[in-house]
């Protein structure tokens, strides 16, 4: 459109938003966002809105969304609580460097700092947890506002960002309205560009290793830089480790993928870290979950980092060598410096380590014998019936950590989890979202019995939109996580984590999704060919062992070589 109209700042804000390639919404209306409901009424044709039941609902799922279709997440909420609602997705947005713009409604202009009702100031409460956050009091701010906001949140290290727009604003006539497209702001450098010599650092400290590891992170997949990743390691043959936000980066078959890394990681790589002689971190900031005591970690290596933000260079680890840039760009730069290397001494030494887990953890997790199901099992077979390909989403807790451990891969971008804020609730609304993104995919949702309650409401989301996503509770009437810190480190005193659950098959049948319940071992399989077989949504209640731990752990704090299984440390 290159021509100027005149439109309210309502109207002016969904043609903003459609001008940067928007096809679905998330939110919720309210008082003080009514015109952007009103005149979203009018562009039905070209947007998809998905009313959730809950604020925090709706941007789990446009979290959701916009992990797995790379696309800027897009939620509208009013002011007030609706604002506050919205804070812990926000928050998670940021640690996950998920793009996001959130709008909120807010007050008129002469009624700001009044206290007025449902007035909050969600500049001053956000501007800790987004890249950027503004507020609209003029109509003529909305095209500029909105294009900034796109631009930031889907440039350089992803992220949420808040516009919010006082009613005033929203209810005025721009006169001479024309969408913009942001591209570039002063004093915001979104990506570094490469500096060759810390290039030819790294590929001359990478070229001189006898054991390189590499940590691959979620900066991979957010970078589409799968393919650079995994040349670069098969040209120095070097094995990988990932972290939770970074599975399915790597296939799980490939051949130097020795699995994930930190609290409950493989014992393989986390025991590695401390042999290695150059550690490459590749889209990762070394949270504490994967390098335990940060005063004993890797102290033997050299450590080379990739990262498009310049923030996380040092701020846990000290870096030797830092590597600045989108690893798209950084990673094939490095790869045409390397020589073609066997360490084939060094990859065959894993399987030592591989091999004692699989005899005192993975056996007996995904073919047991005996007793109740446990939930290991349950993942491990619904991988296998949809053949590795689904998209894997979970809540927070036993199952996300069994989930992460037990989940195979054969394409990428293919597990969804809130990790750095351990958001519980997250699951439903982001497999929701997810299976909007993707509705050619098979979308799995792992939560547990505390979890699933959380956000239990957009169950009517899935009712009214139709999502066709496969929900899996792994019920153990327990609070599970905490449970298991309190068996292994408080003695046992379980305060506070049994839980007294309801029929959820009922409460799904009451929302129109078919359901079922079960319990033995001997009727899993044919439950699960019910479940992935149903074209629309399901959901399974699988009642597994109450009293299931998720082995290996390092306890926190501790030395990333401390791993405990079944109360013991591991000896090699």
């Amino acid at each position: 459109m290159n021509t100027t109209i005149q439109l309210s700042g309502a109207h002016a804000l969904i043609h903003s938003i459609i001008h940067e390639g928007t096809d679905t919404i998330f939110g919720y209306p309210g008082g003080n966002i009514i015109p952007v409901f009103d005149a979203l009424y009018d562009y039905y044709n070209q947007i998809h809105y998905v009313l959730g039941r809950h604020e925090q609902g709706s941007i789990h799922a446009a979290q959701g969304y916009a992990r797995i279709s790379g696309k800027v997440g897009v939620c509208i909420v009013t002011s007030g609580p609706a604002a506050t609602n919205v804070i812990t997705g926000i928050g998670d947005a940021m640690l996950d460097s998920t793009p996001l713009v959130v709008i909120t409604g807010q007050v008129g202009d002469t009624m700001l700092g009044t206290d007025a009702f449902q007035e909050i100031d969600m500049v001053g409460i956000t501007q800790p947890i987004t890249k950027w956050c503004y507020q609209i009091r003029r109509p003529e701010e909305i095209a500029w506002a909105v294009a900034r906001a796109f631009y930031i949140a889907r440039t350089g290290r992803k992220g949420p960002v808040v516009l919010d727009f006082t009613k005033n604003a929203q209810n005025a006539l721009v006169t001479d309205y024309r969408p913009e497209k942001c591209t570039f702001i002063r004093s915001y450098v979104p990506v570094s560009k490469p500096n060759m010599a810390k290039i030819e650092e790294a590929a001359q400290l990478i070229n001189q290793a006898k054991k390189p590891l590499a940590l691959v992170g979620q900066g991979v997949l957010l970078g589409n830089a799968e393919v650079e990743l995994t040349q670069f390691l098969e040209k120095a043959d070097i094995p990988a480790g990932w972290t939770l936000l970074g599975e399915s980066a790597l296939p799980s078959d490939f051949r130097l993928n020795k699995g994930m890394l930190g609290m409950h990681g493989n014992i393989a790589p986390n025991l590695k870290t401390n042999e290695c002689d150059v550690l490459i971190a590749i889209g990762m900031r070394f949270d504490d979950r994967v390098t335990g005591d940060m005063n004993t970690y890797a102290k033997q290596a050299k450590i080379i980092h990739f990262d498009i933000d310049v923030a996380e260079i040092g701020k846990n680890i000290p870096v030797d060598v830092p590597v600045l840039g989108d690893v798209k760009t950084t990673l094939p730069l490095i790869t045409q410096l390397l020589k073609k290397t066997s360490h084939q001494e060094w990859v065959n030494s894993f399987a030592v380590a591989e091999r004692k887990e699989k005899e005192l953890v993975i056996e007996k997790e995904i073919h047991p014998k005996e007793g109740a199901i446990k939930m290991g099992e349950v993942i491990a077979k619904i991988a296998d019936a949809t053949h590795n390909q689904a998209v894997v989403v979970t809540d927070v807790g036993q199952n996300q950590m069994m989930a992460a451990r037990y989940s195979k891969f054969a394409q990428s971008n293919s597990f969804i989890t809130s990790g750095g804020l351990g958001t519980m609730g997250f699951g439903i609304p982001a497999a929701i979202g997810a299976k909007i993104g993707a509705p050619e995919r098979t979308v799995v949702l792992f939560v547990g019995d505390g979890g699933f309650q959380m956000t239990i409401q957009e169950l009517g989301t899935i009712m009214q939109e139709k999502v066709g996503v496969k929900m899996v509770i792994l019920n153990n009437n327990f609070l599970g996580m905490v449970r298991q810190w309190q068996e292994l480190f408080y003695h046992k005193r379980y305060s506070s984590t049994p839980m007294q659950n309801p029929d959820f098959v009922a409460i799904a049948k009451a929302y129109g999704i078919n359901a079922a319940v079960v319990g033995e071992r001997e009727k899993l399989d044919n439950a699960i060919e019910a479940m992935l077989s149903d074209d629309k949504a399901y959901l399974l209640v699988v009642n597994v062992e109450d009293n299931g731990l998720v082995y290996p752990m390092t306890p926190a704090g501790t030395c990333v070589t401390n791993i405990i299984v079944n109360g013991e440390k591991i000896v090699l």
